[in-house]
């Protein structure tokens, strides 16, 4: 990686060299106030109102040529329209050909404003940026709340590219005019579902989508789904180009059925994992250690799926869809055969299964840039869509009848159906995946763990595009001295082990990484237990148990979506996380049994309250984390998904062990001693939290 000041440079149009953002200057002087701020000799108010007031005239200087080039362009749209205007009365070939090549003309020229604006919108983001890594504070929140919604704003004319439309909409309207000029009364707004073929309007449009790309919820989908990008890394055509040519629909659909299958498979079991555990002799709070050994499996097929999708997308799906079958498999006759070791040993094969660093790495490498965000936010619906499924199958096996001596009721059934599901799975995928080309080894830079922060999300809104973690870890070394490009190099390395990835871990990072185990025991406990809690409490059959849980999953999608377009609008990502974490506390709370006699309203409102509340925490800590990450955990084997799939991993983990050893306590007791665990982490979190964040703003 080279530092964003060479990157300036060699994007830079020459003639317009003097109009782009002092980059190198305003870094110089972010140095200077840190000096001058160590001996004493400036205060911070001095230091914000010198830097706001040299930013204010680098935007302005960027704003006002922007304005000359539309006009400049917006007056030879006009002087060719009325040439236009002249051909049709007397059309002519040669005219209408060299008219044609005059737009196309124009295009080009835009193009290059696009490209002005597009790297002085980086430069402004990453100039704020180090400004707050800089002197330990939020600058970008102070200045985006001051400018963002000022009526006089010039930071939107940078950021939300006013009037670009209206030039972008005559080239296009006239080329397509020009290029069906043949008795068509027809223009681009009676047919706006037929593409204009032509490579200047089709590059206009990409330049276009990277600088609004996104919508509010599609973002806040993508960042749940924690698939970033590194921010550093700027697309250009050639590399847009290579995207497209690695781009397959249905392997991206078969990712995602992968996403969907293992979730059905992760909770089909939970409304009768009790029933199995007793049918085989064991105690019905064994089914934490029948649910969790998956999530056991897991924390190691992470770490290889992850590396093994360095080198293959096909082989590892393969093998995992395998897997899959076997445990599921052995997970259905272990009724027949009256062996828990067995029922165990066929839900380990299933964790071993588990291919989501696999797809999460497919979405980052191989999906183009323009549909990245459509396809993370697939990644999540496709998780939630599981969630909710598999527990509705369950209550639909509602069955008992015997083939060969092979036992199929309510216990065997999840096993036995899914065992086909991947067995299906595994044909579809033999036939129709295929596996994208690879880059060369020395120039492959994997975006492994995310695709969030992108450089021109406009339609986010000004503050979602500028308010950057001020306390992240990447090594902007490069930017900060004249050290050797090798050196630089080096400081972006990705981390080559979980040591290395740990030591790049900020205090904010880990507490977000607390929050992040906490929600996952909590939900986990919640989910897990259900079945022996309401059958013991409330004499629920399978059934209503799976509806209930059905119930709980079907909250997610329409959570995230009042969340990621109406929330997160109103309030800050920090406010909306410490809210989240009371009302996850709240929820917890309210689910003791104290000393009331236990009530089904109780059970299932506290319940609602928890999961809701633990969904919205999710959504909005995955997606501040996707913004403080470090850089270098964006690429590699030991990257921030990773991380945060084995922190979510070892809670539910935890969790489900902690339900089989409340269990030896009696059924009495398990509840409240399951909930007494995530009560105390919870209120550590909330702790954690106010003093991190307090610190930093």
């Amino acid at each position: 990686m080279v530092a964003f000041g060479k990157k300036l440079k060699e994007r830079s149009i020459e003639e317009w060299q003097e109009y782009y953002i002092n980059y190198k200057l305003m870094k110089k002087k972010v140095k200077q106030y840190g000096r001058q701020i160590e001996v004493g000799s400036l205060d911070r108010r001095h230091v914000l109102k010198d830097f706001s007031r040299m930013l204010d005239h680098q935007i302005e200087k960027i704003s006002l040529f922007m304005l000359e080039q539309q006009g400049l362009l917006s007056s030879r749209l006009q002087k060719l329209r009325e040439c236009h205007d002249a051909l049709q009365d007397e059309p002519d070939i040669s005219q209408i050909s060299n008219l044609r090549e005059a737009y196309r003309s124009v295009g080009q020229d835009l193009l290059k404003l696009l490209v002005f604006i597009d790297t002085n919108a980086i430069g402004i983001r990453k100039i704020l940026k180090k400004f707050d890594k800089r002197f330990g504070y939020r600058f970008t929140n102070y200045y985006v709340k001051t400018r963002a919604d000022h009526p006089y704003s010039q930071l939107q004319q940078v950021f939300k590219h006013v009037g670009l439309g209206a030039v972008v909409g005559a080239i296009s309207r006239n080329l397509h005019e020009l290029q069906n000029n043949q008795g068509s009364f027809l223009s681009i707004y009676d047919q706006p579902v037929v593409p204009l073929q032509d490579p200047v309007v089709d590059s206009i449009k990409n330049a276009v989508d990277r600088l609004t790309r996104s919508t509010n919820f599609l973002n806040f989908m993508a960042q749940h789904a924690l698939i970033m990008q590194d921010e550093d890394l700027l697309i250009h055509e050639d590399q847009a180009d290579q995207e497209e040519g690695r781009y397959h629909f249905m392997s991206l659909l078969l990712n995602l059925a992968n996403t969907f299958l293992y979730m059905v498979n992760t909770y089909i079991i939970v409304p009768t994992a009790d029933d199995y555990s007793m049918s085989l002799g064991a105690a019905a709070t064994v089914c934490g250690v029948v649910i969790g050994a998956m999530a056991v499996a897991q924390l190691f097929s992470s770490v290889y799926f992850s590396a093994w999708s360095n080198k293959s997308y096909f082989k590892p799906l393969i093998f995992s869809s395998i897997v899959l079958f076997v445990g599921n498999l052995v997970y259905a006759l272990a009724y027949d055969f009256n062996s828990l070791a067995l029922l165990l040993i066929g839900r380990l094969f299933c964790g071993f299964g588990s291919a989501r660093a696999v797809n999460r790495r497919y979405i980052s490498d191989c999906v183009p840039l323009k549909i990245r965000m459509q396809a993370s936010a697939g990644f999540v619906s496709a998780s939630a869509l599981g969630m909710a499924c598999g527990p509705a199958l369950a209550g639909l096996l509602q069955t008992n009848f015997k083939i060969y001596n092979l036992t199929f009721n309510q216990d065997t059934l999840p096993g036995w159906v899914m065992a086909v599901a991947w067995l299906m799975y595994l044909v579809w995928l033999a036939i129709s995946f295929v596996e994208p080309a690879r880059e060369p080894e020395e120039v492959h830079t994997s975006q492994e763990s995310n695709s969030a922060d992108q450089d021109g999300n406009m339609e986010k809104g000004l503050t979602k595009q500028l308010l950057l973690a001020q306390d992240e870890t990447e090594h902007d070394d490069e930017d900060d001295c004249d050290g050797s490009e090798e050196s630089a190099e080096d400081s972006r390395k990705p981390a080559n082990s979980f040591v290395a990835a740990y030591k790049l871990l900020t205090p904010s990072v880990k507490v977000q990484l607390l929050i992040y185990f906490m929600l996952k025991y909590a939900m986990e406990i919640l989910l897990s237990e259900s079945s022996v809690v309401t059958t013991y409490y409330f004499g629920w059959s399978m059934s209503s148990v799976s509806i209930f849980l059905f119930c709980l999953g079907l909250t997610v999608l329409p959570v995230n979506l009042v969340v990621g377009s109406y929330i997160s609008n109103m309030f800050e990502d920090r406010q909306i996380l410490l809210a989240s974490e009371i009302m996850v506390c709240v929820g917890i709370l309210l689910s003791f049994h104290v000393v009331v006699p236990y009530t089904v309203p109780q059970y299932v409102i506290s319940g609602f309250i928890m999961f809701v509340s633990a969904e919205v925490l999710e959504g909005v800590n995955l997606s501040l984390l996707s913004r403080v990450m470090s850089s270098r955990l964006s690429r590699g084997t030991y990257n921030g998904g990773l991380l945060s799939t084995e922190a979510g991993t070892i809670a539910r983990v935890i969790a489900d062990a902690t339900i089989t050893v409340a269990g030896f306590l009696g059924q009495s007791m398990l509840l409240n001693v399951t909930l007494l665990p995530s009560f105390i982490i919870c209120v550590g979190s909330i702790v954690a939290t106010c003093f991190t964040f307090n610190s930093l703003y």
